[in-house]
C-alpha cells in the first residue's frame, strides 16, 4: 500500500476473489486500477468501496456463443438468421474464445456456404450476422483486433441474382377476392400488404393498439415483438379499398392485444413462418410471385400514377437517397398519403 493512502486504507488489502486463477486474476486487475485512480493524487484521496467494486464486477466469457447470445438479446431481432449462420461457423471453427478466430475461419465459412450452393446475396447476410457478433464482442471486450468478417471477398458475388417479378392488376384483383372469401387469416395478409405496401413484419408484428378503424389508420412503430429496419419505417398509414376490409376481417380472428397472436410467440415476432404460410399459396398460385413482391408491385404502381418519389418513400417507409432537403420537415400529412394511396387502389377496384 503506497504510504499516503495508508490512513485510508489501512497497511494493505486483502479479499478472497475466486478459486479460478484466470477469474481471479482478472478481479484483481479491475481492483487495481480502480485502486490506482483512488490513491494517484498524493494529496486528497478518495476512497472506494472496494466490497461493491468486486461485487460489480464480473470477468467476461469470451466463447464466442455466449456473447452470440447477450447480443441476440440486447438487439431483440429476428434471431433466425443469426442462429444459423452462427451454428454453422461453429460446426466449422468451433466455439472457441473470440479473440482466436482468424481469416482463414471466415474464409472457410464462406466457401463452404457456396459449395453447399447458397447464393451470394444469403452468403452475405450471413457474413454480416456473423460479423455484427464479432464487433459487439471486441467492444464489449476491450479487444483490439480487426473483426476476420471485414471487407471479406465473395467470389460472382451478384451475379446470382435475379429481378424480383410484380403482380399484374389481374392477379392483385384475383388475389384479393381469393383472401377475402377464403376464411383464412394467412391468406389475408396479401392484401394487407399489397394496398399499403408495407413490410410483411411490420403488419405480421401490428398491435391492435396500433390500429385506428375509425380513422383508418395503422401506425407502423416498434415495440416489444419486433423492431423496424430503419428510422424511416416508422410512420402513419391510411387503410383504403381491399386494406381496410381486409383489415376488419382480421381484426375479428385476433386477440385484445396482437393482430396475428398465432405468429407472436414467446414475446417475438415469428414473421418468417406468416411468410413461408403465405408464401406457399402466392407461388403456387401466382407464377412464383411472393408476399415480397407485393412491395416491389406498389412501388411500381405509385410510379405509374407519378407520385412523387419522397412521398413513395414516405409511404413504404425506404430509407430516402435523394439528398439532405427531403428530410427536412414533417413530410407529406396522412390526407396526402390517403390520396395517393386511394387512386393506386381505385385502379384495383376499377378492374
Amino acid at each position: 500500500m503506497p504510504k499516503h493512502a495508508v490512513r485510508i486504507y489501512g497497511d494493505f488489502i486483502r479479499q478472497a476473489l475466486s478459486k479460478d486463477p484466470v477469474e481471479a486474476e482478472a478481479y484483481a486487475e479491475r481492483l487495481s486500477n480502480v485502486l490506482e485512480g483512488s490513491w494517484s493524487s498524493t494529496t486528497r484521496i478518495t476512497p472506494v468501496d472496494v466490497v461493491s467494486v468486486v461485487e460489480s464486477f464480473k470477468p467476461r466469457s469470451c466463447l464466442l456463443s455466449e456473447i452470440a447470445e447477450e447480443y441476440l438479446v440486447l438487439r431483440k431481432i429476428d434471431q433466425t438468421p443469426p442462429r444459423v449462420a452462427l451454428s454453422t461457423f461453429v460446426s466449422l471453427a468451433g466455439d472457441r474464445e473470440v479473440s482466436e478466430y482468424t481469416r482463414e475461419d471466415a474464409k472457410l465459412f464462406v466457401r463452404h456456404l457456396i459449395l453447399r450452393g447458397n447464393k451470394t446475396t444469403t452468403v452475405r447476410r450471413r457474413i454480416n450476422s456473423l460479423s455484427a457478433i464479432l464487433n459487439y464482442a471486441y467492444s464489449e471486450l476491450d479487444l483490439d483486433k480487426r473483426n476476420p468478417f471485414t471487407r471479406l471477398m465473395i467470389q460472382g458475388e451478384g451475379e446470382d441474382t435475379f429481378k424480383r417479378g410484380v403482380f399484374t392488376r389481374e392477379q392483385l384483383k384475383l388475389g384479393y377476392d381469393k383472401s377475402l372469401s377464403s376464411g383464412s387469416t394467412v391468406k389475408l395478409l396479401m392484401p394487407l400488404l399489397g394496398e399499403t405496401g408495407c413490410r410483411l413484419a411490420e403488419i405480421v408484428g401490428l398491435r391492435i393498439e396500433d390500429i385506428d378503424l375509425q380513422e383508418d389508420l395503422i401506425h407502423i412503430r416498434p415495440n416489444s415483438a419486433r423492431r423496424l429496419k430503419t428510422p424511416n419505417s416508422t410512420r402513419t398509414l391510411p387503410l383504403v379499398g381491399y386494406a381496410k376490409l381486409a383489415m376488419e376481417r382480421t381484426i375479428e380472428r385476433s386477440d385484445r392485444e396482437w393482430l396475428f397472436p398465432r405468429y407472436i410467440k414467446e414475446g417475438t415476432c415469428k414473421a418468417t413462418h406468416a411468410s413461408n404460410a403465405l408464401n406457399k399459396w402466392l407461388k403456387r398460385d401466382f407464377e412464383g410471385l411472393t408476399a415480397h413482391c407485393l412491395r416491389h408491385t406498389m412501388r411500381d404502381r405509385l410510379r405509374a400514377l407519378e407520385c412523387p418519389n419522397d412521398l413513395i418513400d414516405q409511404i413504404g417507409g425506404w430509407r430516402t437517397v435523394g439528398g439532405v432537403g427531403v428530410t427536412y420537415g414533417q413530410g407529406y400529412s396522412v390526407e396526402q398519403v390517403r390520396v395517393w394511396l386511394g387512386a393506386v387502389s381505385q385502379a384495383i377496384c376499377s378492374e
